[in-house]
């Protein structure tokens, strides 16, 4: 095994050093004062061993990281049914556009972009008198955290600005593909994006995928082949229009999220999570990207 360890070190040294640049998200109030300079790195292996480097138990909103978990939550339960309203196809296009539901009548691209979100939120709320409080179960369930929660500042502050957001629902809603309240919906998927999580929960969490949908208790939340279908879906949507840059230079699954978190998988060999807040032009953390091409390089464990 890999010295995982001194290579987490070395990765914070050289990221430090060479200080890639980004922006901190500005357009969410909740999250402009994050302090840049933060990072941090947690590295979760299939034989149960971690390592950690940096800010790694500092927690900070996940945001569009959730959305794995949320459609892994209508798969576990619900099985293929949610795929007659979304795609499994990479937009192109970035995470909030609204072009393609034009052009294809209100039916999102994939799960990972806004719009798809959107829907899968649509689709667990039909399901649960209660899905906030159905969603936050399944993630401490996954996650093994009992006190995972929701940032109401967060989450309010991302409301008041959810105009694009509301956009997308009024659009698919007149395409019949939102079912129910836009207003109930948006504010249940401001609230998920916002939940807290550190860099070592977040590793823990995505171990699911690394485990082939089974928990380090060897309960199986997703079978086999879904656990497949969502990391085939984080290799080719998970960083929206940088999708195909992050494969070519990373080559592993994963998912970003506006507050700077990106959380990747090597199915059977690690899960790993990354945070610095700084934002390249498509979204996605600067520094994380480094670190996670860095990761692959020095220890060959790209899944290519």
């Amino acid at each position: 095994m890999p010295d995982y360890q001194a290579i987490l070190e070395e990765i914070h040294a050289k990221v430090v050093a060479e200080r890639p640049e980004g922006r901190v998200a500005s357009y969410i109030p909740g999250l402009a004062k994050i302090h840049p300079d933060l990072f941090g790195m947690h590295l979760l292996t299939a034989e149960g061993e971690e390592f950690s480097v940096g800010d790694s138990d500092e927690t900070f909103s996940i945001q569009s990281i959730t959305k794995v978990l949320l459609i892994s939550m209508v798969l576990s339960t619900q099985g293929r049914k949610i795929w007659s309203r979304v795609g499994v196809e990479p937009s192109g296009d970035p995470f909030n556009s609204l072009v393609q539901l034009e052009h294809e009548r209100g039916i999102p691209r994939n799960p990972f972009i806004n719009s798809g979100a959107l829907v899968v939120c649509d689709f667990l709320m039909s399901l649960y008198d209660d899905p906030l409080s159905e969603f936050l179960n399944f993630v401490r369930r996954i996650s093994g955290v009992p006190d995972i929660s929701f940032d109401r500042f967060v989450a309010k502050s991302e409301r008041k600005v959810a105009y694009r957001n509301l956009a997308m629902l009024n659009f698919m809603k007149d395409f019949g593909n939102i079912h129910n309240d836009i207003i109930a919906v948006i504010d249940f998927y401001c609230a998920v994006c916002s939940i807290r999580m550190s860099c070592g929960e977040l590793a823990r969490t995505f171990a699911l995928f690394m485990n082939h949908g089974k928990l380090g208790n060897g309960e199986q939340i997703l079978s086999v082949r879904r656990a497949k279908r969502i990391n085939a879906l984080m290799l080719t949507c998970g960083f929206y229009d940088e999708s195909g840059e992050f494969a070519f230079r990373v080559g592993l699954p994963g998912k970003s999220g506006v507050g700077g978190g990106i959380a990747a998988v090597n199915p059977g060999k690690y899960s790993v999570a990354v945070w610095s807040p700084p934002l390249n032009e498509k979204g996605n953390s600067a520094a994380g990207c480094l670190a996670l091409e860095l990761l692959t390089d020095i220890t060959g464990t790209s899944i290519f």
